[in-house]
Order: C-alpha cells, then structure tokens, then sequence
C-alpha cells in the first residue's frame, strides 16, 4: 500500500500536536507538515516541493478561516483532497462543503481511529460521507424521481447544450438570448424540448439532469 501524505491545520496547538503523533505512528500514513493558521497553510503549500494527498483542516480559525481556505484550495490545489474537522458541525453546512470540493466534513468529536479510516477512505475514493449525511442528501431527492429506463433517449443539440448549461447558470430566457444572439421565444422553445427529453418537471431537474449527464460539474454551479 502506497503512503498516504497528510498536512494538518488548525489553530489549537495541542490539537494539531496530538493528531500528529498519532497519524504518524500509523501505517501507511505520513504526516508531512502542519500549520496553526489558514495563512501558514497556504504558505506551505506555496513553498512545498510535494504537496499532501490528504488535508486534515478546521474550521474555525482566525483571520482565514477553513472555509475560505477551502475555496482558495479549490482554485489552486484541486488536487488536494480536504476534511473540514469542526466543533462547530452542522448537516446544513454539508451544501456548502459540497459545493467547496470537500472531500469530507467531520465533527472533532470523532474517534482517532475512524479518523485515519476516513483519511484512507478519502485517498482511496476521492470522498467521504456520514450516515446521517446520506440522509440529508436522500431528502433532497424528489419522491417523484423517475425510475430507470433502458429506452435511449434523443440526445440534446448543441444549441440545447448550450442553453442546458445557461439556464443552470441562473440566466434568464432574456438573458440567454442576449448572449446567444437569439430571441427569448426561441430560448423557450430550446427550454420546453429540453424539458421534453429530459423528463424534467421544472428546472431543479434541468440543473439535476446537467449534474447527472456531466455538462456540468456541481462546483461551477453559482452559490446564489
């Protein structure tokens, strides 16, 4: 088994020490630096010759917090795989952390133990979910979601594309057509076949469709 590299950030110094020695002594885990702030962090990160496989970050710190940490490391290292660790845990952060590129989104009340299982998990499959944040993610899935069909489908034009990837935008029909250099009744006729043969019920679904089929990736979708 390859080793995992880990960085770990958080602005306690006892709990930075503690996860350091323990992650250490684990097989298959090295950690190769730690920092006290989102500043040292992402100066680290600048300067290292190799950068972590997997970030262990808080939430909460001072001036940077692990949040905007986090959107600067999706920008710069998307290829840094991060588990938020917070005291302040919360499900209704879990949008957030989704749409950050969060690999994981833990409470500091975790095990050492499952800790390093979830670190693993995270480097093994790119992700990690809670019990109780499957659950969340279930309830947003409409009961009325089609079932699987076997039938194929009339695939989407480009234009129908295009248009798919504007309306998840949050651009109105006006909009669209300004960009297009179309009229806002043809954009409507592009969004009622789009409707059509995406089986779609209103334009949650367009943007779900989009998600699924990949003509869009979750993170390129506005936060408001």
């Amino acid at each position: 088994m390859n080793t995992i590299t880990v960085a770990i950030c958080d602005d306690d110094a006892l709990i930075v020490s503690l996860l350091h020695d323990y992650l250490q002594n684990q097989d298959g885990i090295e950690v190769c630096y730690t920092a006290n702030s989102g500043e040292a962090l992402l100066e680290k990160l600048t300067e290292a010759n190799q950068l972590p496989d997997v970030l262990v970050l808080d939430l909460n710190m001072g001036n940077i917090n692990g949040a905007e940490v986090t959107t600067r490391l999706k920008t710069n290292y998307p290829q840094v795989r991060t588990i938020i660790m917070s005291s302040h845990y919360k499900k209704s952060f879990l949008g957030f952390m989704l749409k950050a590129g969060v690999a994981g989104f833990i409470p500091k009340g975790i095990s050492p133990q499952e800790l390093v299982e979830i670190i693993k998990e995270v480097h093994e499959k790119g992700f990690y979910f809670l019990d109780d944040q499957l659950d969340v993610l279930r309830q947003q899935v409409s009961p009325k979601s089609p079932k699987p069909t076997l039938i194929e489908k009339e695939p989407l034009t480009d234009r129908e594309i295009q248009i798919l990837k504007l309306i998840c935008f949050q651009k109105t029909a006006k909009e669209i057509g300004e960009e297009l250099f179309i009229a806002p009744r043809t954009v409507e006729g592009h969004k009622n076949n789009l409707f059509i043969k995406t089986e779609a019920k209103n334009i949650a679904g367009l943007v779900i469709y989009a998600i699924q089929n990949n003509y869009i990736q979750p993170d390129e979708i506005p936060l408001v």
